[in-house]
């Protein structure tokens, strides 16, 4: 469906009595409000109001009211809700009182972005593969730190106890519209990650808004807590989303000769990402814990490139041809979709405008290779203080998330770092590791920061 009208009447005919409109805050987070269907026309027409003061980084309180306009081609049913007065969701614009659209709708941003790729003559469709952890619960439903099972990689029953949850999440995105091409147990006690087949840059990101959902609403179904956490469990594996990107123009896919010399714009188009990543490296990676994932693992650390290899930056994939895709393997599962995406497919547009030259490929281990033979590659920033100091010299940035969206975003990972820094300030015998003067990155202070700002939440 893609018009008001044939929304409108699948709602009546359908039994539909509640309507969810959906945002993304600048964060990452899912937010909504709920009306009754009898009312969605009017929100069609004139939108729906609600306090953008209490949504971190929109507004303050002496200018609050902002208005969602649900996006008619986004209906989904919610399965988990079933009849009698089924529930519907459907993402949103966020605008402000006169109309305009609000600058920090990091949705809207991803809309623009795709509009510049296709004036230059090209369709990008993007790939997200996602890992995550399940925990038990306790008692009171609350997350436990023991993980579903002790699995390893595509490990089968009795070893991976996801197995049947992984299916439940599958058939649920089914009935929503959602394909998924594989799932499987990562290699982390109790990690899952499931994939899904290329589409718009925009599809993409509200499908892995949605994914995200519907995992926590299975898991807690099953009496589970999932966790997209870069780094829940610090000595196991950290959650990534590599994100696979192919370029499509006149109906051929770009990638499908890279590194042969015929390739030109699509290195162009990867040369540009890896030289921004560094600078966008706060949205990629926005949390104080997700730089405890980067430089483990096969979790990148360098900016650099290779065929096939787990622990470069970015990789082509096999197979070859048609289906050639590159894929960004730092971002984590904690970032805000609309503005990574807009961010990388920009930095890639702003490559073949350039015409950048792809450096050579780097074929070796960077996990485990000669101290030597890395130490002139630039490093991606090793935490978010210094992430947050490429962003703020970034003029590519400002360029493409604006100034305003900029300045709140950046003024509120700010504040999470001093609260960080107050929450591990050591208190002598209160901390674990105190020697003298001397407070260990290992002491309660991270761990309960860790645990209440981001476990319980992600």
């Amino acid at each position: 469906m893609s018009t008001v009208g044939e929304v409108l009447k699948f709602v009546k005919e359908n039994d539909v009595k509640f309507v969810k409109l959906a945002f993304c805050d600048l964060f990452g987070f899912l937010k909504n409000v709920a009306i009754v269907s009898e009312e969605l026309s009017a929100a069609f027409e004139n939108g729906v109001s609600f306090d953008a003061h209490s949504i971190k980084g929109f507004r303050d309180a002496t200018d609050s009211d902002l208005f969602l306009f649900p996006d008619p081609t986004t209906l989904t049913v919610l399965p988990w809700r079933p009849g009698p007065g089924r529930v519907v969701r459907f993402f949103c614009d966020v605008k402000n009182p006169d109309g305009t659209i609000f600058p920090c709708d990091s949705r809207n941003l991803l809309k623009f972005v795709e509009k510049r790729c296709e004036k230059m003559g090209y369709a990008c469709k993007i790939g997200a593969e996602c890992e995550f952890y399940l925990f038990k619960t306790d008692e009171l439903g609350e997350p436990t730190q023991t993980t579903l099972d002790g699995g390893e990689y595509l490990d089968i029953a009795p070893l991976d106890k996801g197995e049947n949850i992984r299916r439940e999440i599958c058939l649920t995105l089914e009935e929503m519209g959602i394909n998924p091409e594989t799932s499987y147990h990562e290699r982390g006690p109790g990690q899952n990650e499931i994939d899904f087949k290329f589409n718009s840059p925009l599809k993409c990101a509200d499908n892995f808004m949605t994914f995200k959902a519907v995992v926590k609403a299975i898991a807690l179904r099953n009496g589970l807590f999932a966790s997209f956490m870069p780094k829940p469990i610090q000595e196991a594996p950290g959650n990534g989303m590599h994100i696979g990107i192919s370029l499509i123009q006149n109906g051929v896919n770009i990638f499908k000769n890279i590194g042969d010399g015929n390739a030109k714009i699509a290195e162009s188009f990867i040369a540009g990402i890896l030289s921004k990543t560094p600078e966008i490296t706060t949205f990629l990676n926005p949390l104080l814990n997700s730089f405890d994932r980067l430089g483990e693992f096969e979790a990148p650390k360098f900016v650099s490139w290779s065929r096939q290899n787990h622990s470069q930056l970015v990789r082509i994939l096999a197979p070859g041809g048609e289906k050639t895709k590159m894929e960004l393997r730092s971002p984590d599962p904690s970032l805000n979709p609309y503005l990574a995406f807009s961010l990388i497919i920009s930095a890639g547009l702003d490559g073949i405008e350039e015409k950048l030259a792809l450096c050579e490929p780097l074929n070796m281990d960077l996990s485990s290779t000669d101290k030597n033979a890395i130490k002139n590659l630039r490093r991606l920033p090793e935490n978010l203080d210094k992430a947050i100091d490429l962003t703020e010299e970034s003029k590519f940035v400002k360029k493409v998330v604006g100034e305003n969206l900029l300045s709140k975003y950046i003024g509120v990972k700010k504040d999470e770092i001093l609260a960080f820094a107050e929450a591990c300030r050591c208190k002598g015998e209160s901390c674990d590791r105190y020697e003298g003067d001397v407070c260990e990155n290992t002491c309660r202070g991270k761990t309960e920061f860790y645990r209440t700002k981001y476990f319980n939440t992600m």
